[in-house]
């Protein structure tokens, strides 16, 4: 539920002014250097190009670093939330306060023993694509257009017709950022579900090892071009989005019923439901997070109203109003 309420204006003021002290920004400078950022637009930092400033964007070149950085957080008291390629993620205008913790730099991928393959949360999902259909490897085909990194991916199991994460994952690797513990869970543990699972926000997504089996590599390109055309015949270009605002509800298309609400084309400010797919929300210009949220709890009203069906949201929201 992402409805906060009225918000007054001494508290969205309030809300702006950064949680980290000068002690704080001199710690994580010492210990990432230029890998933190301090007021850092995360309009920058996802497909929405939507979302106020980060206290600081950290983003650790190793798993040593990384634990570092959750340490030293932790010490300090610094708010810390991770983040993966931003491609299913709204944050709002105010920002983050405290620090957001980027796995883009961990980009390990390997083919180990048998048909598995080890990759760490950094990696785009095209990559993981790309490695596997070079190594001869099917089951990863559904991410074919498919944005984002792999730690998202497993964290919202994203995926297609052809399948999604939960089919091909044998073991996730995480770091709790509370307690800087690493936890290793098996697929039953991370209990995916349609576009979710139990992997917990407070902890940061390392790695993953899949369980890929050997195909034929023209069967690999077959599935993954068809998969392909029909996204880029049904999906909107060239505007900045997040992918599918809203899970489809059982046996129906939340796309249909959106459209059927007459909703289609509709704008917020800069927010658009999409005129190419009812179920994209999307940035055609400069929207804000009010302006994309308004338009979101306008979709999901007419839906209920209509249809008596509850829309849920497939975006995460983070940040403050």
């Amino acid at each position: 539920m992402w409805d906060r309420g009225n918000v007054g204006i001494m508290e969205i003021v309030e809300s702006l002014v950064s949680s980290l002290t000068a002690e704080d920004q001199t710690a994580l400078r010492t210990l990432l250097g230029a890998r933190v950022i301090f007021d850092e637009p995360m309009n920058r930092h996802t497909t929405l190009r939507i979302g106020g400033p980060a206290d600081a964007w950290c983003v650790p070149e190793s798993t040593v670093e990384l634990a570092a950085l959750v340490g030293l957080c932790k010490e300090r008291q610094i708010p810390l939330i991770a983040i993966g390629g931003g491609s299913n993620l709204l944050v709002l205008d105010g920002g983050i306060r405290g620090a957001v913790l980027s796995s883009r730099n961990l980009r390990g991928i390997e083919r180990r023993e048998g048909d598995s393959v080890w990759v760490q949360a950094g990696v785009s999902t095209g990559k993981l694509l790309s490695m596997a259909t070079r190594w001869k490897l099917g089951g990863v085909e559904f991410l074919g257009g498919v944005p984002g990194s792999v730690g998202g991916g497993l964290v919202m199991n994203a995926g297609t017709t052809l399948g999604e994460f939960k089919d091909v994952t044998r073991q996730v690797t995480s770091v709790d950022l509370a307690s800087g513990e690493t936890v290793v869970r098996d697929n039953a543990a991370c209990q995916f579900v349609y576009r979710g699972s139990a992997l917990p926000v407070d902890e940061v997504i390392v790695s993953a090892v899949l369980e890929l089996k050997p195909r034929l590599l023209a069967e690999i390109k077959k599935n993954v071009r068809t998969l392909r055309d029909q996204r880029n015949n049904r999906e909107p270009k060239k505007v900045s989005n997040a992918g599918s605002s809203f899970k489809n509800p059982t046996g129906d298309y939340a796309g249909r019923l959106i459209e059927a609400t007459g909703l289609k084309g509709y704008r917020v400010g800069d927010a658009e439901c999409s005129s190419v797919h009812a179920n994209w929300m999307v940035n055609t210009g400069a929207a804000s997070a009010a302006d994309m949220l308004a338009l979101l709890e306008l979709a999901r009203t007419r839906v209920r109203e209509q249809f008596n069906i509850e829309l849920r949201l497939e975006w995460k929201v983070i940040g403050e109003p």
